[in-house]
């Protein structure tokens, strides 16, 4: 039977080599300044199907027997994992069949299919989905693919650790985002056995930390389902195979909330023009927040994933510019006349702030007979600009209050 182990991670290496991107692992100067750390980015958002998935999955297929390769392989996946087993699988011609949850985003179930897997959607959420699986895989003779939880998968998860070795010398810790803790043990086992000195950090999503309470009571638990926009890492249950790993080689682990993640989602697309998915920002997440132990050292950050819906992306960078004091919405009062909003338009401009959106209101907030309300959404430069434009509206006596 296939164990983890340095040895088998290089295996692995030389196995999938040729077939996955040799992914770039870049220092970050505004990152570093940011985080107090030697920030180094691991761009595992770059493989073919724009996740680290590719690795375990392709390894465990190149492992199997040609009986095996007949009948098929068969996963369940929310995500990256079905979209790693589908492409690899049909590039050798091998079927696949991807269960995946009912409420799976659309660009997740298009892009699974278009790698040429067939996909059935099935159940409330990821174990629904992963029971329909193993139903499947019983009733047919298809292998099943475990997304963490299997020896050949969480080698060639490991492998990440090895090209890290390579690329970044004197390295001396690595950050990396846990959900069934397939990722953090490949790498961990791969960094610690060649290195032991390395800190290996984990990551997980405040709202799932399963492997977190797994290593507390020494053994797997089940927690209640939990949404989070890190829906990659969003396991109820750690892995029977990936906890004893975590216990022996991983150095500590960590939470991050909604809020912290999607402000490092926006910090890679801001700082470092690189759009990552909740799970592939949870590690970044926790530097920036200063949730770890780790001082000064040279870190190797995995950003793991790419995979994320526009519509979520777009609520983020709203939420972000609000947050940070460059977009901003105010009501303000007006005489319901002529002229009245260009005189307060013409304030705005002075400020040189851009009016976004406009709403008008004569019915609602209390308004007077003969008066108005009118929302005005502004793009600025900050919050010592929204002060300077609350400061002229006082001035020219406008009655006004700021929009949370």
């Amino acid at each position: 039977m296939t164990q983890v182990s340095l040895l088998e991670i290089q295996r692995a290496h030389e196995r999938i080599r040729d077939f996955i991107c040799f992914s770039p692992c870049q220092r970050s100067a505004d990152l570093s300044a940011m985080t107090g750390q030697e920030i180094y980015l691991k761009l595992d958002n770059l493989q073919r199907t724009g996740a680290f998935k590719e690795r375990g999955a392709l390894n465990k297929i190149l492992t199997l027997s040609e009986e095996e390769k007949r009948r098929g392989v068969i996963a369940a996946s929310a995500g990256n994992h079905a979209q790693a087993v589908a492409y690899h699988a049909t590039q050798r011609g091998i079927r696949a069949q991807i269960v995946m949850p009912l409420m799976t985003p659309l660009v997740k179930t298009s892009a699974t299919r278009e790698f040429g897997a067939e996909v059935i959607l099935h159940g409330a959420n990821y174990d629904e989905a992963c029971d329909e699986a193993l139903r499947r895989a019983r009733e047919e003779g298809a292998t099943f693919l475990h997304p963490f939880d299997d020896a050949a998968v969480i080698n060639g998860q490991g492998t990440i650790g090895l090209e890290l070795l390579q690329q970044v010398h004197g390295l001396e810790a690595v950050v990396v985002p846990v959900g069934g803790g397939g990722l953090i043990g490949g790498v961990a086992c791969a960094m610690k056995e060649s290195n032991p000195a390395i800190r290996v950090i984990g990551v997980q999503t405040e709202r799932l930390p399963s492997m977190l309470r797994a290593r507390e009571k020494g053994e797997p638990v089940t927690l209640p389902a939990e949404a989070t926009i890190a829906d990659g890492i969003a396991v109820r249950r750690a892995g029977e195979l990936t906890l004893p790993l975590v216990q022996r080689f991983v150095d500590e682990l960590v939470t991050v909330d909604e809020e912290e993640i999607a402000n490092a989602i926006l910090a890679l697309l801001e700082k470092e023009k690189t759009l990552a998915e909740g799970a592939g920002a949870v590690a970044l997440a926790a530097l920036l927040q200063r949730k770890t132990s780790l001082q000064g050292q040279k870190t190797a950050v995995l950003v793991c994933g790419g995979n994320i819906d526009v519509s979520l992306l777009a609520r983020i960078i709203e939420r972000g510019l609000v947050k940070d004091g460059r977009r901003v919405r105010i009501r303000v009062h007006l005489t319901d006349r002529p002229g009245a909003l260009h005189q307060l338009t013409a304030i705005l401009a002075d400020q040189r702030a851009n009016i976004v959106e406009t709403l008008h209101n004569r019915a609602y907030y209390g308004v007077n007979l003969g008066d108005t309300v009118i929302d005005i959404t502004l793009e600025t430069r900050g919050a010592a600009h929204i002060a300077t434009i609350t400061a002229a509206l006082k001035e020219a006596h406008y009655r006004f209050e700021r929009i949370q």
